[in-house]
């Protein structure tokens, strides 16, 4: 059996910043995570890609976004196709506009904490 998948938008080198506990949570729970972040060539000891659509992966299970909405509207039809089972957004990284937009391209956003939704809890990584 292979791994879920999940490509995490706003991945940072700070492992102060959400974006960085994701993708350890995501590696502790068992996940081939892939980050997304155009300024870092790796990130917790894993490639970094810089757009979504540079993500080597066929179908990816999960998308977790850890950016600003008015970033992460501008990369929705990218997240579309993608083609993602689930996307996540994660507090701070929503807006009304957003999932709006969202919605009209056929998007079902989860809006959560997702690194919660493993099993983990930020404030312990």
């Amino acid at each position: 059996m292979t791994n879920p998948t999940i490509a995490i938008l706003g991945a940072s080198t700070d492992r102060s910043k959400f974006g960085n506990k994701a993708v350890r949570a995501y590696i502790e729970q068992g996940y081939d995570v892939y980050p997304v972040n155009p300024r870092a060539d790796e990130i917790e000891g894993l490639k970094s890609y810089p757009s979504l659509a540079d993500v080597p992966v066929e179908k990816l299970d999960r998308i977790s976004v850890y950016l600003p909405p008015e970033i992460g509207i501008s990369l929705l039809e990218e997240i579309q196709a993608a083609g993602a089972d689930e996307v996540w957004f994660n507090p701070g990284s929503e807006s009304e506009e957003l999932i709006t937009r969202a919605a009209e391209l056929g998007l079902e956003p989860i809006i959560a904490c997702s690194i919660v939704d493993v099993g983990s809890q930020p404030g312990e990584l």
